[in-house]
């Protein structure tokens, strides 16, 4: 069994900030972007799901008003999920005052797995508001059902970021995002984690130029035990394009 299911990702983004999320639109016009990823590490909350190799990633967006739908592909390795990765995702973003909200669903796939029925959904409920300049808030919440591969698991995430002033052509963003996992089994997560919850953090900067942004990341768990270090602390490096 795969660790829980499937970023962050993050969508958010993956985890750990790898994961491309569609953009509110305010007018009702269509808009699409494609994104090229290449990170040292795939982090999903917490846990390599690249055994600690370096990955290429892309994602392919689109949004029309408040809704969007999007694929993410991933290279992925162990537990007999390699050698791809797909995230079929699609929601919507309706707006209430200041804050944003996001209700959306993911299904991911792993179609030239090892690994029997690999694939499964997860929910997603999220908000995200700026208190006061550049400084923004995002909390989302993930629940994976009971699925014939998968048991159930509850998530919650906090992201917070801070854009700094631009330093020559670079617009820096410092943030960080704490999550906490629970699932309703012993063995939900798999042999590499030896609980049946757990929580995982980061801390980074990114630097964005046009369309590029490069991301300095530090991620961490609380699983001192988890097998072959895949959930230890570890320094990420994310480079990444996006188009138009």
């Amino acid at each position: 069994m795969r660790h829980f299911g499937s970023t962050a990702r993050n969508l958010l983004g993956a985890a750990a900030f790898a994961c491309i999320a569609a953009t509110p639109v305010l007018a009702d016009e269509f808009e699409w972007s494609v994104t090229g990823t290449g990170t040292s590490d795939y982090i999903f909350r917490g846990l390599s799901l690249s055994e600690e190799n370096p990955v290429f990633q892309a994602s392919v967006d689109g949004s029309y008003g408040i809704f969007y739908a999007g694929i993410w592909g991933s290279m992925v390795e162990g537990d007999g999920y390699e050698p791809v990765e797909l995230d079929l995702y699609a929601g919507i973003k309706p707006e209430l005052g200041p804050v944003t909200f996001d209700f959306g669903v993911v299904y991911y796939v792993y179609p030239w797995a090892g690994a029997p029925d690999s694939e499964y959904v997860e929910f997603k409920a999220g908000a995200e508001w700026s208190p006061f300049t550049n400084f923004t808030l995002k909390p989302v919440f993930w629940y994976q059902p009971d699925q014939e591969n998968v048991g159930e698991v509850y998530t919650i995430e906090g992201t917070a970021s801070y854009e700094l002033p631009a330093v020559g052509i670079f617009t820096p963003t410092v943030s960080g995002l704490i999550g906490y996992a629970e699932g309703d089994e012993p063995d939900t997560f798999g042999e590499i984690i030896p609980t049946d919850n757990y929580t995982y953090w980061n801390a980074g900067l990114a630097l964005s130029v046009e369309k590029f942004t490069f991301d300095f990341r530090y991620w961490d768990t609380d699983l001192a035990d988890a097998k072959e270090a895949l959930a230890d602390e570890r320094f990420v490096f994310t480079a990444s394009v996006t188009l138009p």
